[in-house]
């Protein structure tokens, strides 16, 4: 697998610190996003610690493929992509724990995605407003389908798309990592081709700057770190209300992964 990648976070112009946090490990394959969310710093500390622990579970999977799962194993998954959210069980439980052991960070959570690359595999795993997407040829695809009330509404039928931009509730959360003992783990995966292009990205970014516009940019520039500080811009440009968090991978060529011998001997 050979790809080439950039990340960035800012702060944006109108909040004091910031409760974004990424992991972008090549060597794993492995590249996150979390938003944070709580008060005081609260969302910075469930943020991090999401990474931390998700991070960390894939390093101890990949020096012991028998390692045991957290959660039930679905097995129309890859065990690359239940390995992965098996992580993100983990970080629930240790990001809900975090929350109930001192009163200054109760209700703590933070969105998360993640994305796992091995070979031709791309695993999605998926809590919360932070998103993914693909961009293949002309085209852009949304990855994974947002857990907020306004979203769940569009769905239902209820706002239209631009009704829920300007929803006074458009930045309630229906699904978090951290808020409760246990997490429902949006899971997908994505068979690549050569030339293909991934975005992930916390929600400061989607606020202001639409996915015909992501896709422009990560057509127009050739360096990923490019396409990231790019799009920095310009949704500082559009407000800069919230942090903004970018991961851009460009898949040059597939093949073998570095899990593809592990975790045929994944624990079920």
């Amino acid at each position: 697998m050979d790809i080439v990648f950039g990340a960035k976070t800012d702060v944006g112009l109108k909040r004091e610190h910031n409760e974004d946090s990424l992991c972008a490990d090549p060597k794993l394959g492995l590249f996150i996003v979390c938003d944070g969310m709580g008060g005081r710093n609260a969302g910075e500390i469930a943020s991090g610690l999401a990474v931390e622990i998700i991070q960390k579970h894939m390093v101890d999977a990949h020096k012991a493929g028998g390692l045991p799962l957290i959660g039930t194993m679905n097995p129309k998954l890859s065990p690359e992509t239940n390995r992965l959210a098996s992580a993100v069980r983990l970080a629930n439980q240790v990001v809900n724990g975090a929350s109930q052991s001192k009163p200054g960070q109760s209700g703590m959570g933070t969105t998360v995605v993640c994305a796992l690359l091995n070979g031709p595999m791309l695993s999605v795993a998926h809590a919360g407003d932070s998103r993914i997407y693909l961009v293949r040829g002309e085209n852009i695809h949304a990855l994974t389908s947002d857990h907020s009330l306004v979203a769940e509404q569009v769905r239902q039928g209820i706002l239209t798309e631009e009704q829920a931009e300007k929803s006074a509730q458009k930045n309630i959360v229906t699904r978090a990592l951290g808020v409760e003992e246990s997490l429902q783990v949006d899971l997908d995966e994505i068979e690549l081709v050569k030339g293909d292009i991934i975005l992930l990205c916390s929600d400061g970014l989607t606020k202001g700057v639409k996915p015909a516009e992501i896709a422009k940019v990560l057509r127009e520039e050739k360096e990923p770190q490019a396409a990231c500080d790019r799009l920095i811009k310009m949704a500082n440009a559009a407000g800069g209300e919230d942090n903004t968090t970018v991961i851009v991978i460009a898949v040059k060529q597939v093949g073998a992964g570095v899990w593809h011998q592990l975790m045929k001997h994944v624990t079920r």
